[in-house]
């Protein structure tokens, strides 16, 4: 019985882990590939049909992160082997940081910030008026327990608030709109809190887009394929959206250059849950899923 570490791990889970065990490290050997019976993965290159079929007798894969992407689930439940990740424990940090970049997009704290650094504001006057986040529209993409939190938190902005899952939420307070364009057509703010993965994929297109305009914002907190990001750029640069905040991106750790460029938007480095106290949760709720499958052969948050 072995377990083998696929990925970066967070030092949180790093430090718990070998704390107890001394997991395998890619590449292992025929021997050791015959004895892992878990993996726990920290995300890219993540797992793949090809490395469960090295691994004979793989059980589970304990995932770190309430997102799953990086791993074939599909393949894994075909092959009876077993996914968890870490949901809920990060919604409240996610939420923040979504609003976090709702306010810095629409009132440009960041650029206004570089404004002043730079001595503008004593050379070229006060800053350019920005836009109200209290009583704006804001859409939400993905209506789960993240989409959620972020939209508890904007109420108190007195926002309108609208949203669209793939079916109707029966007792959600929010207006429903049946299409991601839509729902752009109809907020100054779009909001991306869904899943990641094939089904998503540049879910947000240019029709998307499009409708969103030149006076909406789009902030992504998901994943960066769900977002068509070169059409992103396109409609950035040419002034048909008023700006973006993201925390996410097509090909991390990479980050265009013409994005960089662009003032009329705020980039994080994927830092959404990364505080001190939920990734601490987070890994040793990864830790329950997996002392209980080595204990039981069952997992604690299964996908």
């Amino acid at each position: 019985m072995a377990i083998l570490v696929v990925g970066r791990l967070e030092p949180s889970l790093e430090n718990q882990l070998t704390a107890k065990h001394t997991p395998l490290r890619q590449p292992v050997d025929a021997q050791q590939a015959d004895e892992v019976t878990v993996i726990v993965c920290g995300g890219r290159p993540g797992v793949d049909a090809a490395l469960m079929d090295s691994l004979p007798a793989l059980g589970a894969i304990v995932n770190f992160g309430a997102g799953y992407d990086a791993i074939d689930v599909d393949a894994a439940r075909e092959r009876g082997i077993g996914v968890s990740n870490t949901p809920d424990v990060l919604n409240d940090t996610v939420a923040d940081t979504a609003l976090g970049l709702i306010l810095d997009s629409m009132r440009r704290f960041s650029a206004a910030d570089r404004y002043v650094r730079a001595g503008r504001w004593a050379t070229e006057g006060p800053f350019p008026y920005t836009r109200d986040l209290s009583g704006s529209r804001v859409g939400i993409l993905g209506l789960g327990r993240i989409g959620s939190a972020i939209a508890a938190r904007l109420r108190g902005f007195d926002c309108a608030i609208a949203y669209h899952n793939r079916h109707e939420l029966p007792d959600s307070p929010y207006r429903y709109a049946a299409s991601p364009v839509k729902l752009a057509a109809t907020v100054d703010v779009l909001v991306v809190a869904t899943a990641g993965g094939s089904d998503t994929a540049q879910l947000v297109d240019r029709e998307v887009l499009e409708a969103l305009g030149p006076d909406g914002f789009l902030i992504n907190v998901a994943r960066g394929s769900v977002v068509d990001q070169d059409a992103l750029i396109e409609f950035l640069e040419a002034g048909r959206l008023a700006g973006a905040g993201l925390d996410v991106y097509a090909a991390e750790p990479d980050v265009p250059v013409r994005l960089c460029e662009l003032d009329n938007v705020v980039l994080l480095p994927h830092m959404g849950s990364a505080t001190l106290q939920t990734r601490t949760a987070m890994a040793t709720l990864a830790m329950r899923n997996l002392e209980e499958f080595l204990a039981s052969g069952q997992l604690v948050t299964p996908v």
